[in-house]
């Protein structure tokens, strides 16, 4: 079956950096767009960025444009996130998603998707 396995979550103060990893398995990985979705206790799940299944375009929320990095590498099943000066309000569990198609674009709505990790923790002190 499917599994999108997240890692590198953690503890880190503002202006501090992290990398997120997504192992993909179960599924033709350059098939899928990826995303970055992002989920603070009590509000709805955000987009945070994405990538098309080539790794030739990425899309931002406006929120980490300039900040985060979203990178793909096909032969190893696994997307990233690079948070760079990271602040308090970045504080939320993050999933990635994947789904199929090879469109030039990526949705930003989760519904959209058709898998998700189980998420992980990042937490920004001021």
């Amino acid at each position: 079956q499917v599994q999108l396995v997240e890692s590198g979550g953690g503890l880190v103060q503002a202006g501090g950096s992290l990398r997120l990893s997504c192992a993909a398995s179960g599924l033709t990985f350059g098939s899928y767009a990826m995303g970055w979705f992002r989920q603070v206790s009590g509000k709805e799940r955000e987009f945070v960025a994405g990538i098309i299944w080539s790794g030739a375009i990425t899309y931002y929320a406006d929120s980490v444009k300039g900040r985060f990095t979203i990178s793909r590498d096909n032969a190893k099943n696994t997307v990233y996130l690079q948070m760079n000066s990271l602040k308090p309000e970045d504080t939320a569990v993050y999933y990635c998603a994947a789904v199929r198609t090879t469109l030039w674009s990526v949705p930003r709505v989760g519904r959209e998707y058709d898998y998700w990790g189980q998420g992980t923790q990042v937490t920004v002190s001021s």
